[in-house]
């Protein structure tokens, strides 16, 4: 009986999971299975089942190497058969299909030869998805090397200082399209560019990220409709937002193309992708972080701003470049609104006013070689533009909730350890004045539970210190409390 009351202590956490006939099998496994060294944690006897073997969960084993290089070996040769030797099958594309396939093909009958088909389902996923990755940069690597070889000409040249600064710094105003590239720029459209992306920003940010703000805290049928219509607006064609601002600003206010209209027409093209990036993002914001706010006594506004906005920062500042990305590249809607000019125009509420995307459309459609090698240049003027963009939105996004970098977990752990310090002096001064206060009364007569009054009337007579045997423990509260009404000096009448 001892046995059993010493057995059903130690595993009683786990006994519902032992559906056993046999008690005494039972107290063999637990009197023979370990402890951990605190005592606590029960770890069960593993028995004679075998140990399979240890998983590799870093780097890549040697067959899988071997399978992953015999079959882009076997796919080039079978690819490179077919359109040289075997079919009259020509072109660089084709080619690549088929090697892509063959090579695919090639390596789940590599791996069947040694492995269930759970596993050749998972090798091939892998092999597809890192494969998809790849021609994803690729094609992204291609793009922006081959904008910037051809507008190198453009750029730089061959001679000191390498660097063509007209290029950067001057406008088109007095150069032609026959006139070498030592002459005219794009400043003009550098500044146009940044003049309508910064008021676009202006309007499409604050609007975008309150906009999703009300549909995610507050909600309700109208929030259901905004929703809708800004995931309608995802989709809306550019030149539809060019004509629509050409015909409410431009025809009925303005009645000139401006810089202002074109800001207008590419805050239309950037809200509704700000709108459903920040929805995205708000919504991943746990909801047991507002919970824990309004338990605290905060209002909702309250909660928004120092809660859910701060946690959210880095993916709103993602939404906020996806939105420049898509509005800093826009040419139709601008080509509708802001009109062409090789001037540079500083105002944007009057007057035409250029951009990058626009510049470069009116550069490469002329034939003559040097403006496309300046349209070329624009296009990787433009792309580095929106490199710059991003890299400031990033730190200015931040990191992510909970991931603190060097110089905040420095601050940090400098803040924390002034808090030890303060605690602890605090701790310090409250054991002091409990010693100087309570030790003596304790230590001379017990303090009466009920308020007693004092017998002497008089002021001078009054103790002025709690150690006095009459005092109660409601002066003694007086002495403590520093922001008391009544001096210590001075003890309160009490009827």
């Amino acid at each position: 009986m001892t046995i059993d009351t010493t057995i059903t202590t130690v595993i009683d956490p786990l006994e519902a999971r032992w559906d056993t006939a046999d008690e005494g099998l039972a107290t063999e496994r637990v009197a023979s299975a370990p402890l951990s060294s605190s005592g606590g944690t029960f770890r069960p006897d593993p028995g004679d089942a075998p140990i399979g073997p240890r998983r590799q969960m870093r780097g890549t084993p040697a067959e899988e190497r071997f399978n992953l290089v015999g079959a882009l070996a076997a796919a080039l040769a079978v690819a490179t058969l077919l359109f040289g030797w075997l079919t009259p099958m020509t072109g660089a594309v084709g080619w690549a299909v088929v090697a892509y396939l063959s090579f695919i093909a090639i390596y789940a009958l590599l791996i069947i030869l040694r492995a269930d088909r759970l596993e050749v389902a998972d090798r091939v996923m892998t092999a597809l998805l890192y494969s998809a990755g790849a021609i994803l940069l690729a094609a992204l690597v291609f793009v922006v090397v081959f904008t910037v070889v051809r507008g190198m000409p453009a750029m730089f040249s061959t001679s000191w200082p390498f660097i063509r600064f007209n290029f950067f710094f001057e406008t088109m105003q007095y150069a032609g399209p026959l006139d070498p590239l030592e002459v005219g720029g794009i400043a003009h459209a550098i500044v146009g560019t940044l003049i309508q992306i910064s008021i676009a920003l202006l309007i499409s940010v604050p609007l975008g990220i309150a906009t999703a703000v009300f549909m995610n805290e507050i909600g309700g049928r109208f929030a259901r409709f905004v929703r809708t219509i800004s995931d309608a607006m995802t989709a809306l064609p550019s030149i539809v937002a060019g004509l629509f601002i050409y015909a409410a600003v431009i025809t009925l206010v303005t009645q000139e193309r401006s810089g202002f209209a074109a800001s207008l027409a590419i805050t239309v093209m950037m809200l509704p992708i700000i709108i459903r990036a920040s929805d995205v993002v708000l919504r991943l914001v746990p909801g047991n972080l507002r919970e824990a706010s309004y338990a605290l006594g905060a209002s909702r506004w309250r909660t928004v701003w120092t809660v859910v906005l701060p946690t959210s920062r880095s993916g709103l500042a993602t939404a906020v470049i996806l939105g420049t990305a898509r509005g800093v590249g826009e040419t139709s809607p601008v080509l509708l609104t802001s009109g062409v000019t090789a001037v540079m125009n500083w105002n944007p509420f009057s007057g035409a006013m250029i951009s990058l995307p626009l510049q470069v459309f009116d550069m490469v459609k002329s034939p003559e070689p040097t403006m496309i090698a300046r349209g070329f240049g624009a296009a990787a003027t433009l792309i580095a533009l929106v490199l710059v963009l991003f890299v400031i939105a990033r730190i200015v996004g931040g990191k992510g909730p909970g991931q603190l970098s060097p110089r905040r977990r420095r601050a940090r752990a400098a803040a924390s350890l002034a808090d030890l310090e303060r605690i602890e002096s605090g701790a310090a001064v409250r054991s002091s004045i409990e010693a100087a206060v309570f030790a003596p009364v304790a230590t001379r007569a017990p303090v009466s539970a009920e308020p007693q009054p004092l017998e002497s009337s008089d002021e001078d007579d009054a103790p002025d210190t709690p150690s006095d045997p009459t005092m109660t423990s409601h002066d003694i509260t007086d002495v403590i409390r520093p922001d008391s009404s009544d001096t210590p000096d001075t003890p309160k009448e009490r009827s």
